[in-house]
């Protein structure tokens, strides 16, 4: 499917903003993006868009269902493209890096605590914030501010 096709399944209008705000979702170079990275990127591209019409776009597209969104770190709005399969993620407090991830057992979990506490989960979200231990962490064995993060 294209990306206009997409659009217009949406209900959307094909504008040139909301082409290339797409675009850049799906040319998959960063999977979870803010509103600024999205920006960056068009800047990049010498292109002539602006941060509110982005910050109007993103807006739009989530409430199309194209885009899901997550606040990690402080609040800060995370951008993905909706592929309809939930899925948690692990966060590093050290670089910021998100890595997505699904575990059965987890969702089972989480299924029989609601059901002993008298809940039906309708919706969740798990985002686990932990520090690299990876070699490849840019800021590994660096010493956040932990509170700022969370």
């Amino acid at each position: 499917m294209t990306t206009i096709e997409e659009l217009k399944n949406t209900g959307l209008k094909a504008t040139l903003p909301r082409l290339k705000i797409l675009e850049i979702f799906q040319a998959g170079k960063q999977r979870h993006m803010t509103a600024e990275d999205v920006f960056r990127v068009l800047l990049e591209d010498r292109s002539d868009i602006g941060l509110a019409t982005v910050y109007r776009v993103l807006a739009q597209f989530e409430q199309a269902g194209l885009v899901s969104r997550s606040n990690f770190e402080s609040n800060k709005a995370v951008y993905e493209i909706n592929e309809g399969q939930h899925h948690d993620h692990l966060v590093c407090l050290d670089c910021g890096k998100v890595e997505e991830f699904y575990d059965a057992e987890i969702e089972q979990r989480q299924q029989a605590v609601a059901k002993v506490k008298g809940f039906a989960i309708a919706d969740h979200s798990l985002s686990i914030y932990a520090n690299c231990t990876k070699n490849e962490c840019p800021n590994r064995g660096a010493t956040p501010d932990r509170h700022q993060h969370l």
